[in-house]
Formats: structure tokens, C-alpha cells, sequence
């Protein structure tokens, strides 16, 4: 089977005990069960929920999406994947100021 291109669960795993808190502490957004099976890889959480269990962190959301598509490569890799999102964002953001999006 194929490995998905992301890995949250590590990721989550990773930024929470690099962060020092323990599952219990995200009691005010989620269960220590929920987020215990998140971090198995069991489940998969909205983008509300990442919002929320990054505030817990005090992380941004997109650190743990960073991380997640990144946890296997080096740092030089994580920069080229910031560097290539930056630049889809900056090209759909001049394409919709070009077409009048707002």
C-alpha cells in the first residue's frame, strides 16, 4: 500500500512532545482519546480541529501542515516546500486580483 504524502499523525506527535504538553492538555478542543487516535493515524481532523489543537501548541496551523508534509525530509526540504507554497499563493493571489476576485 501507498504511503500518503502527508503524515499528520507524526507531525502532531512530534510538535506536541517538542512542545511538552501532554494529551490531556488538549482537553478544552478535543479528548485525550481523540487526539490519542490522531496521533495513530486512526483519524483524520478537520481544518477547524488543526486550527484549534495548533492554539494548544501555540503553533500556526500551517506549522503543522508543514511539518506533516515534511517530517521525513531534511530542513533544506521543508524550506523548499515553504519556498513553493509562497509562490502558489503569491501566483493565486495576483490571479484573482487580475481577474477582480475579492
Amino acid at each position: 500500500m501507498k504511503q500518503p504524502a502527508s503524515s499528520f499523525a507524526q507531525a502532531l506527535r512530534t510538535a506536541r512532545k517538542a512542545r511538552g504538553v501532554a494529551q490531556e492538555e488538549f482537553d478544552t478542543v478535543s479528548s485525550r482519546t481523540y487526539v490519542s487516535a490522531l496521533e495513530r493515524g486512526i483519524k483524520q481532523p478537520t481544518i477547524a480541529k488543526v486550527d484549534a489543537l495548533a492554539g494548544v501548541l501555540g503553533l500556526h496551523p500551517l506549522t503543522l501542515f508543514a511539518l506533516s508534509y515534511g517530517a521525513r525530509q531534511s530542513p533544506g526540504d521543508v524550506r523548499r516546500l515553504l519556498d513553493r507554497v509562497e509562490r502558489e499563493v503569491e501566483e493565486l493571489l495576483r490571479s484573482g486580483v487580475e481577474r477582480g476576485a475579492h
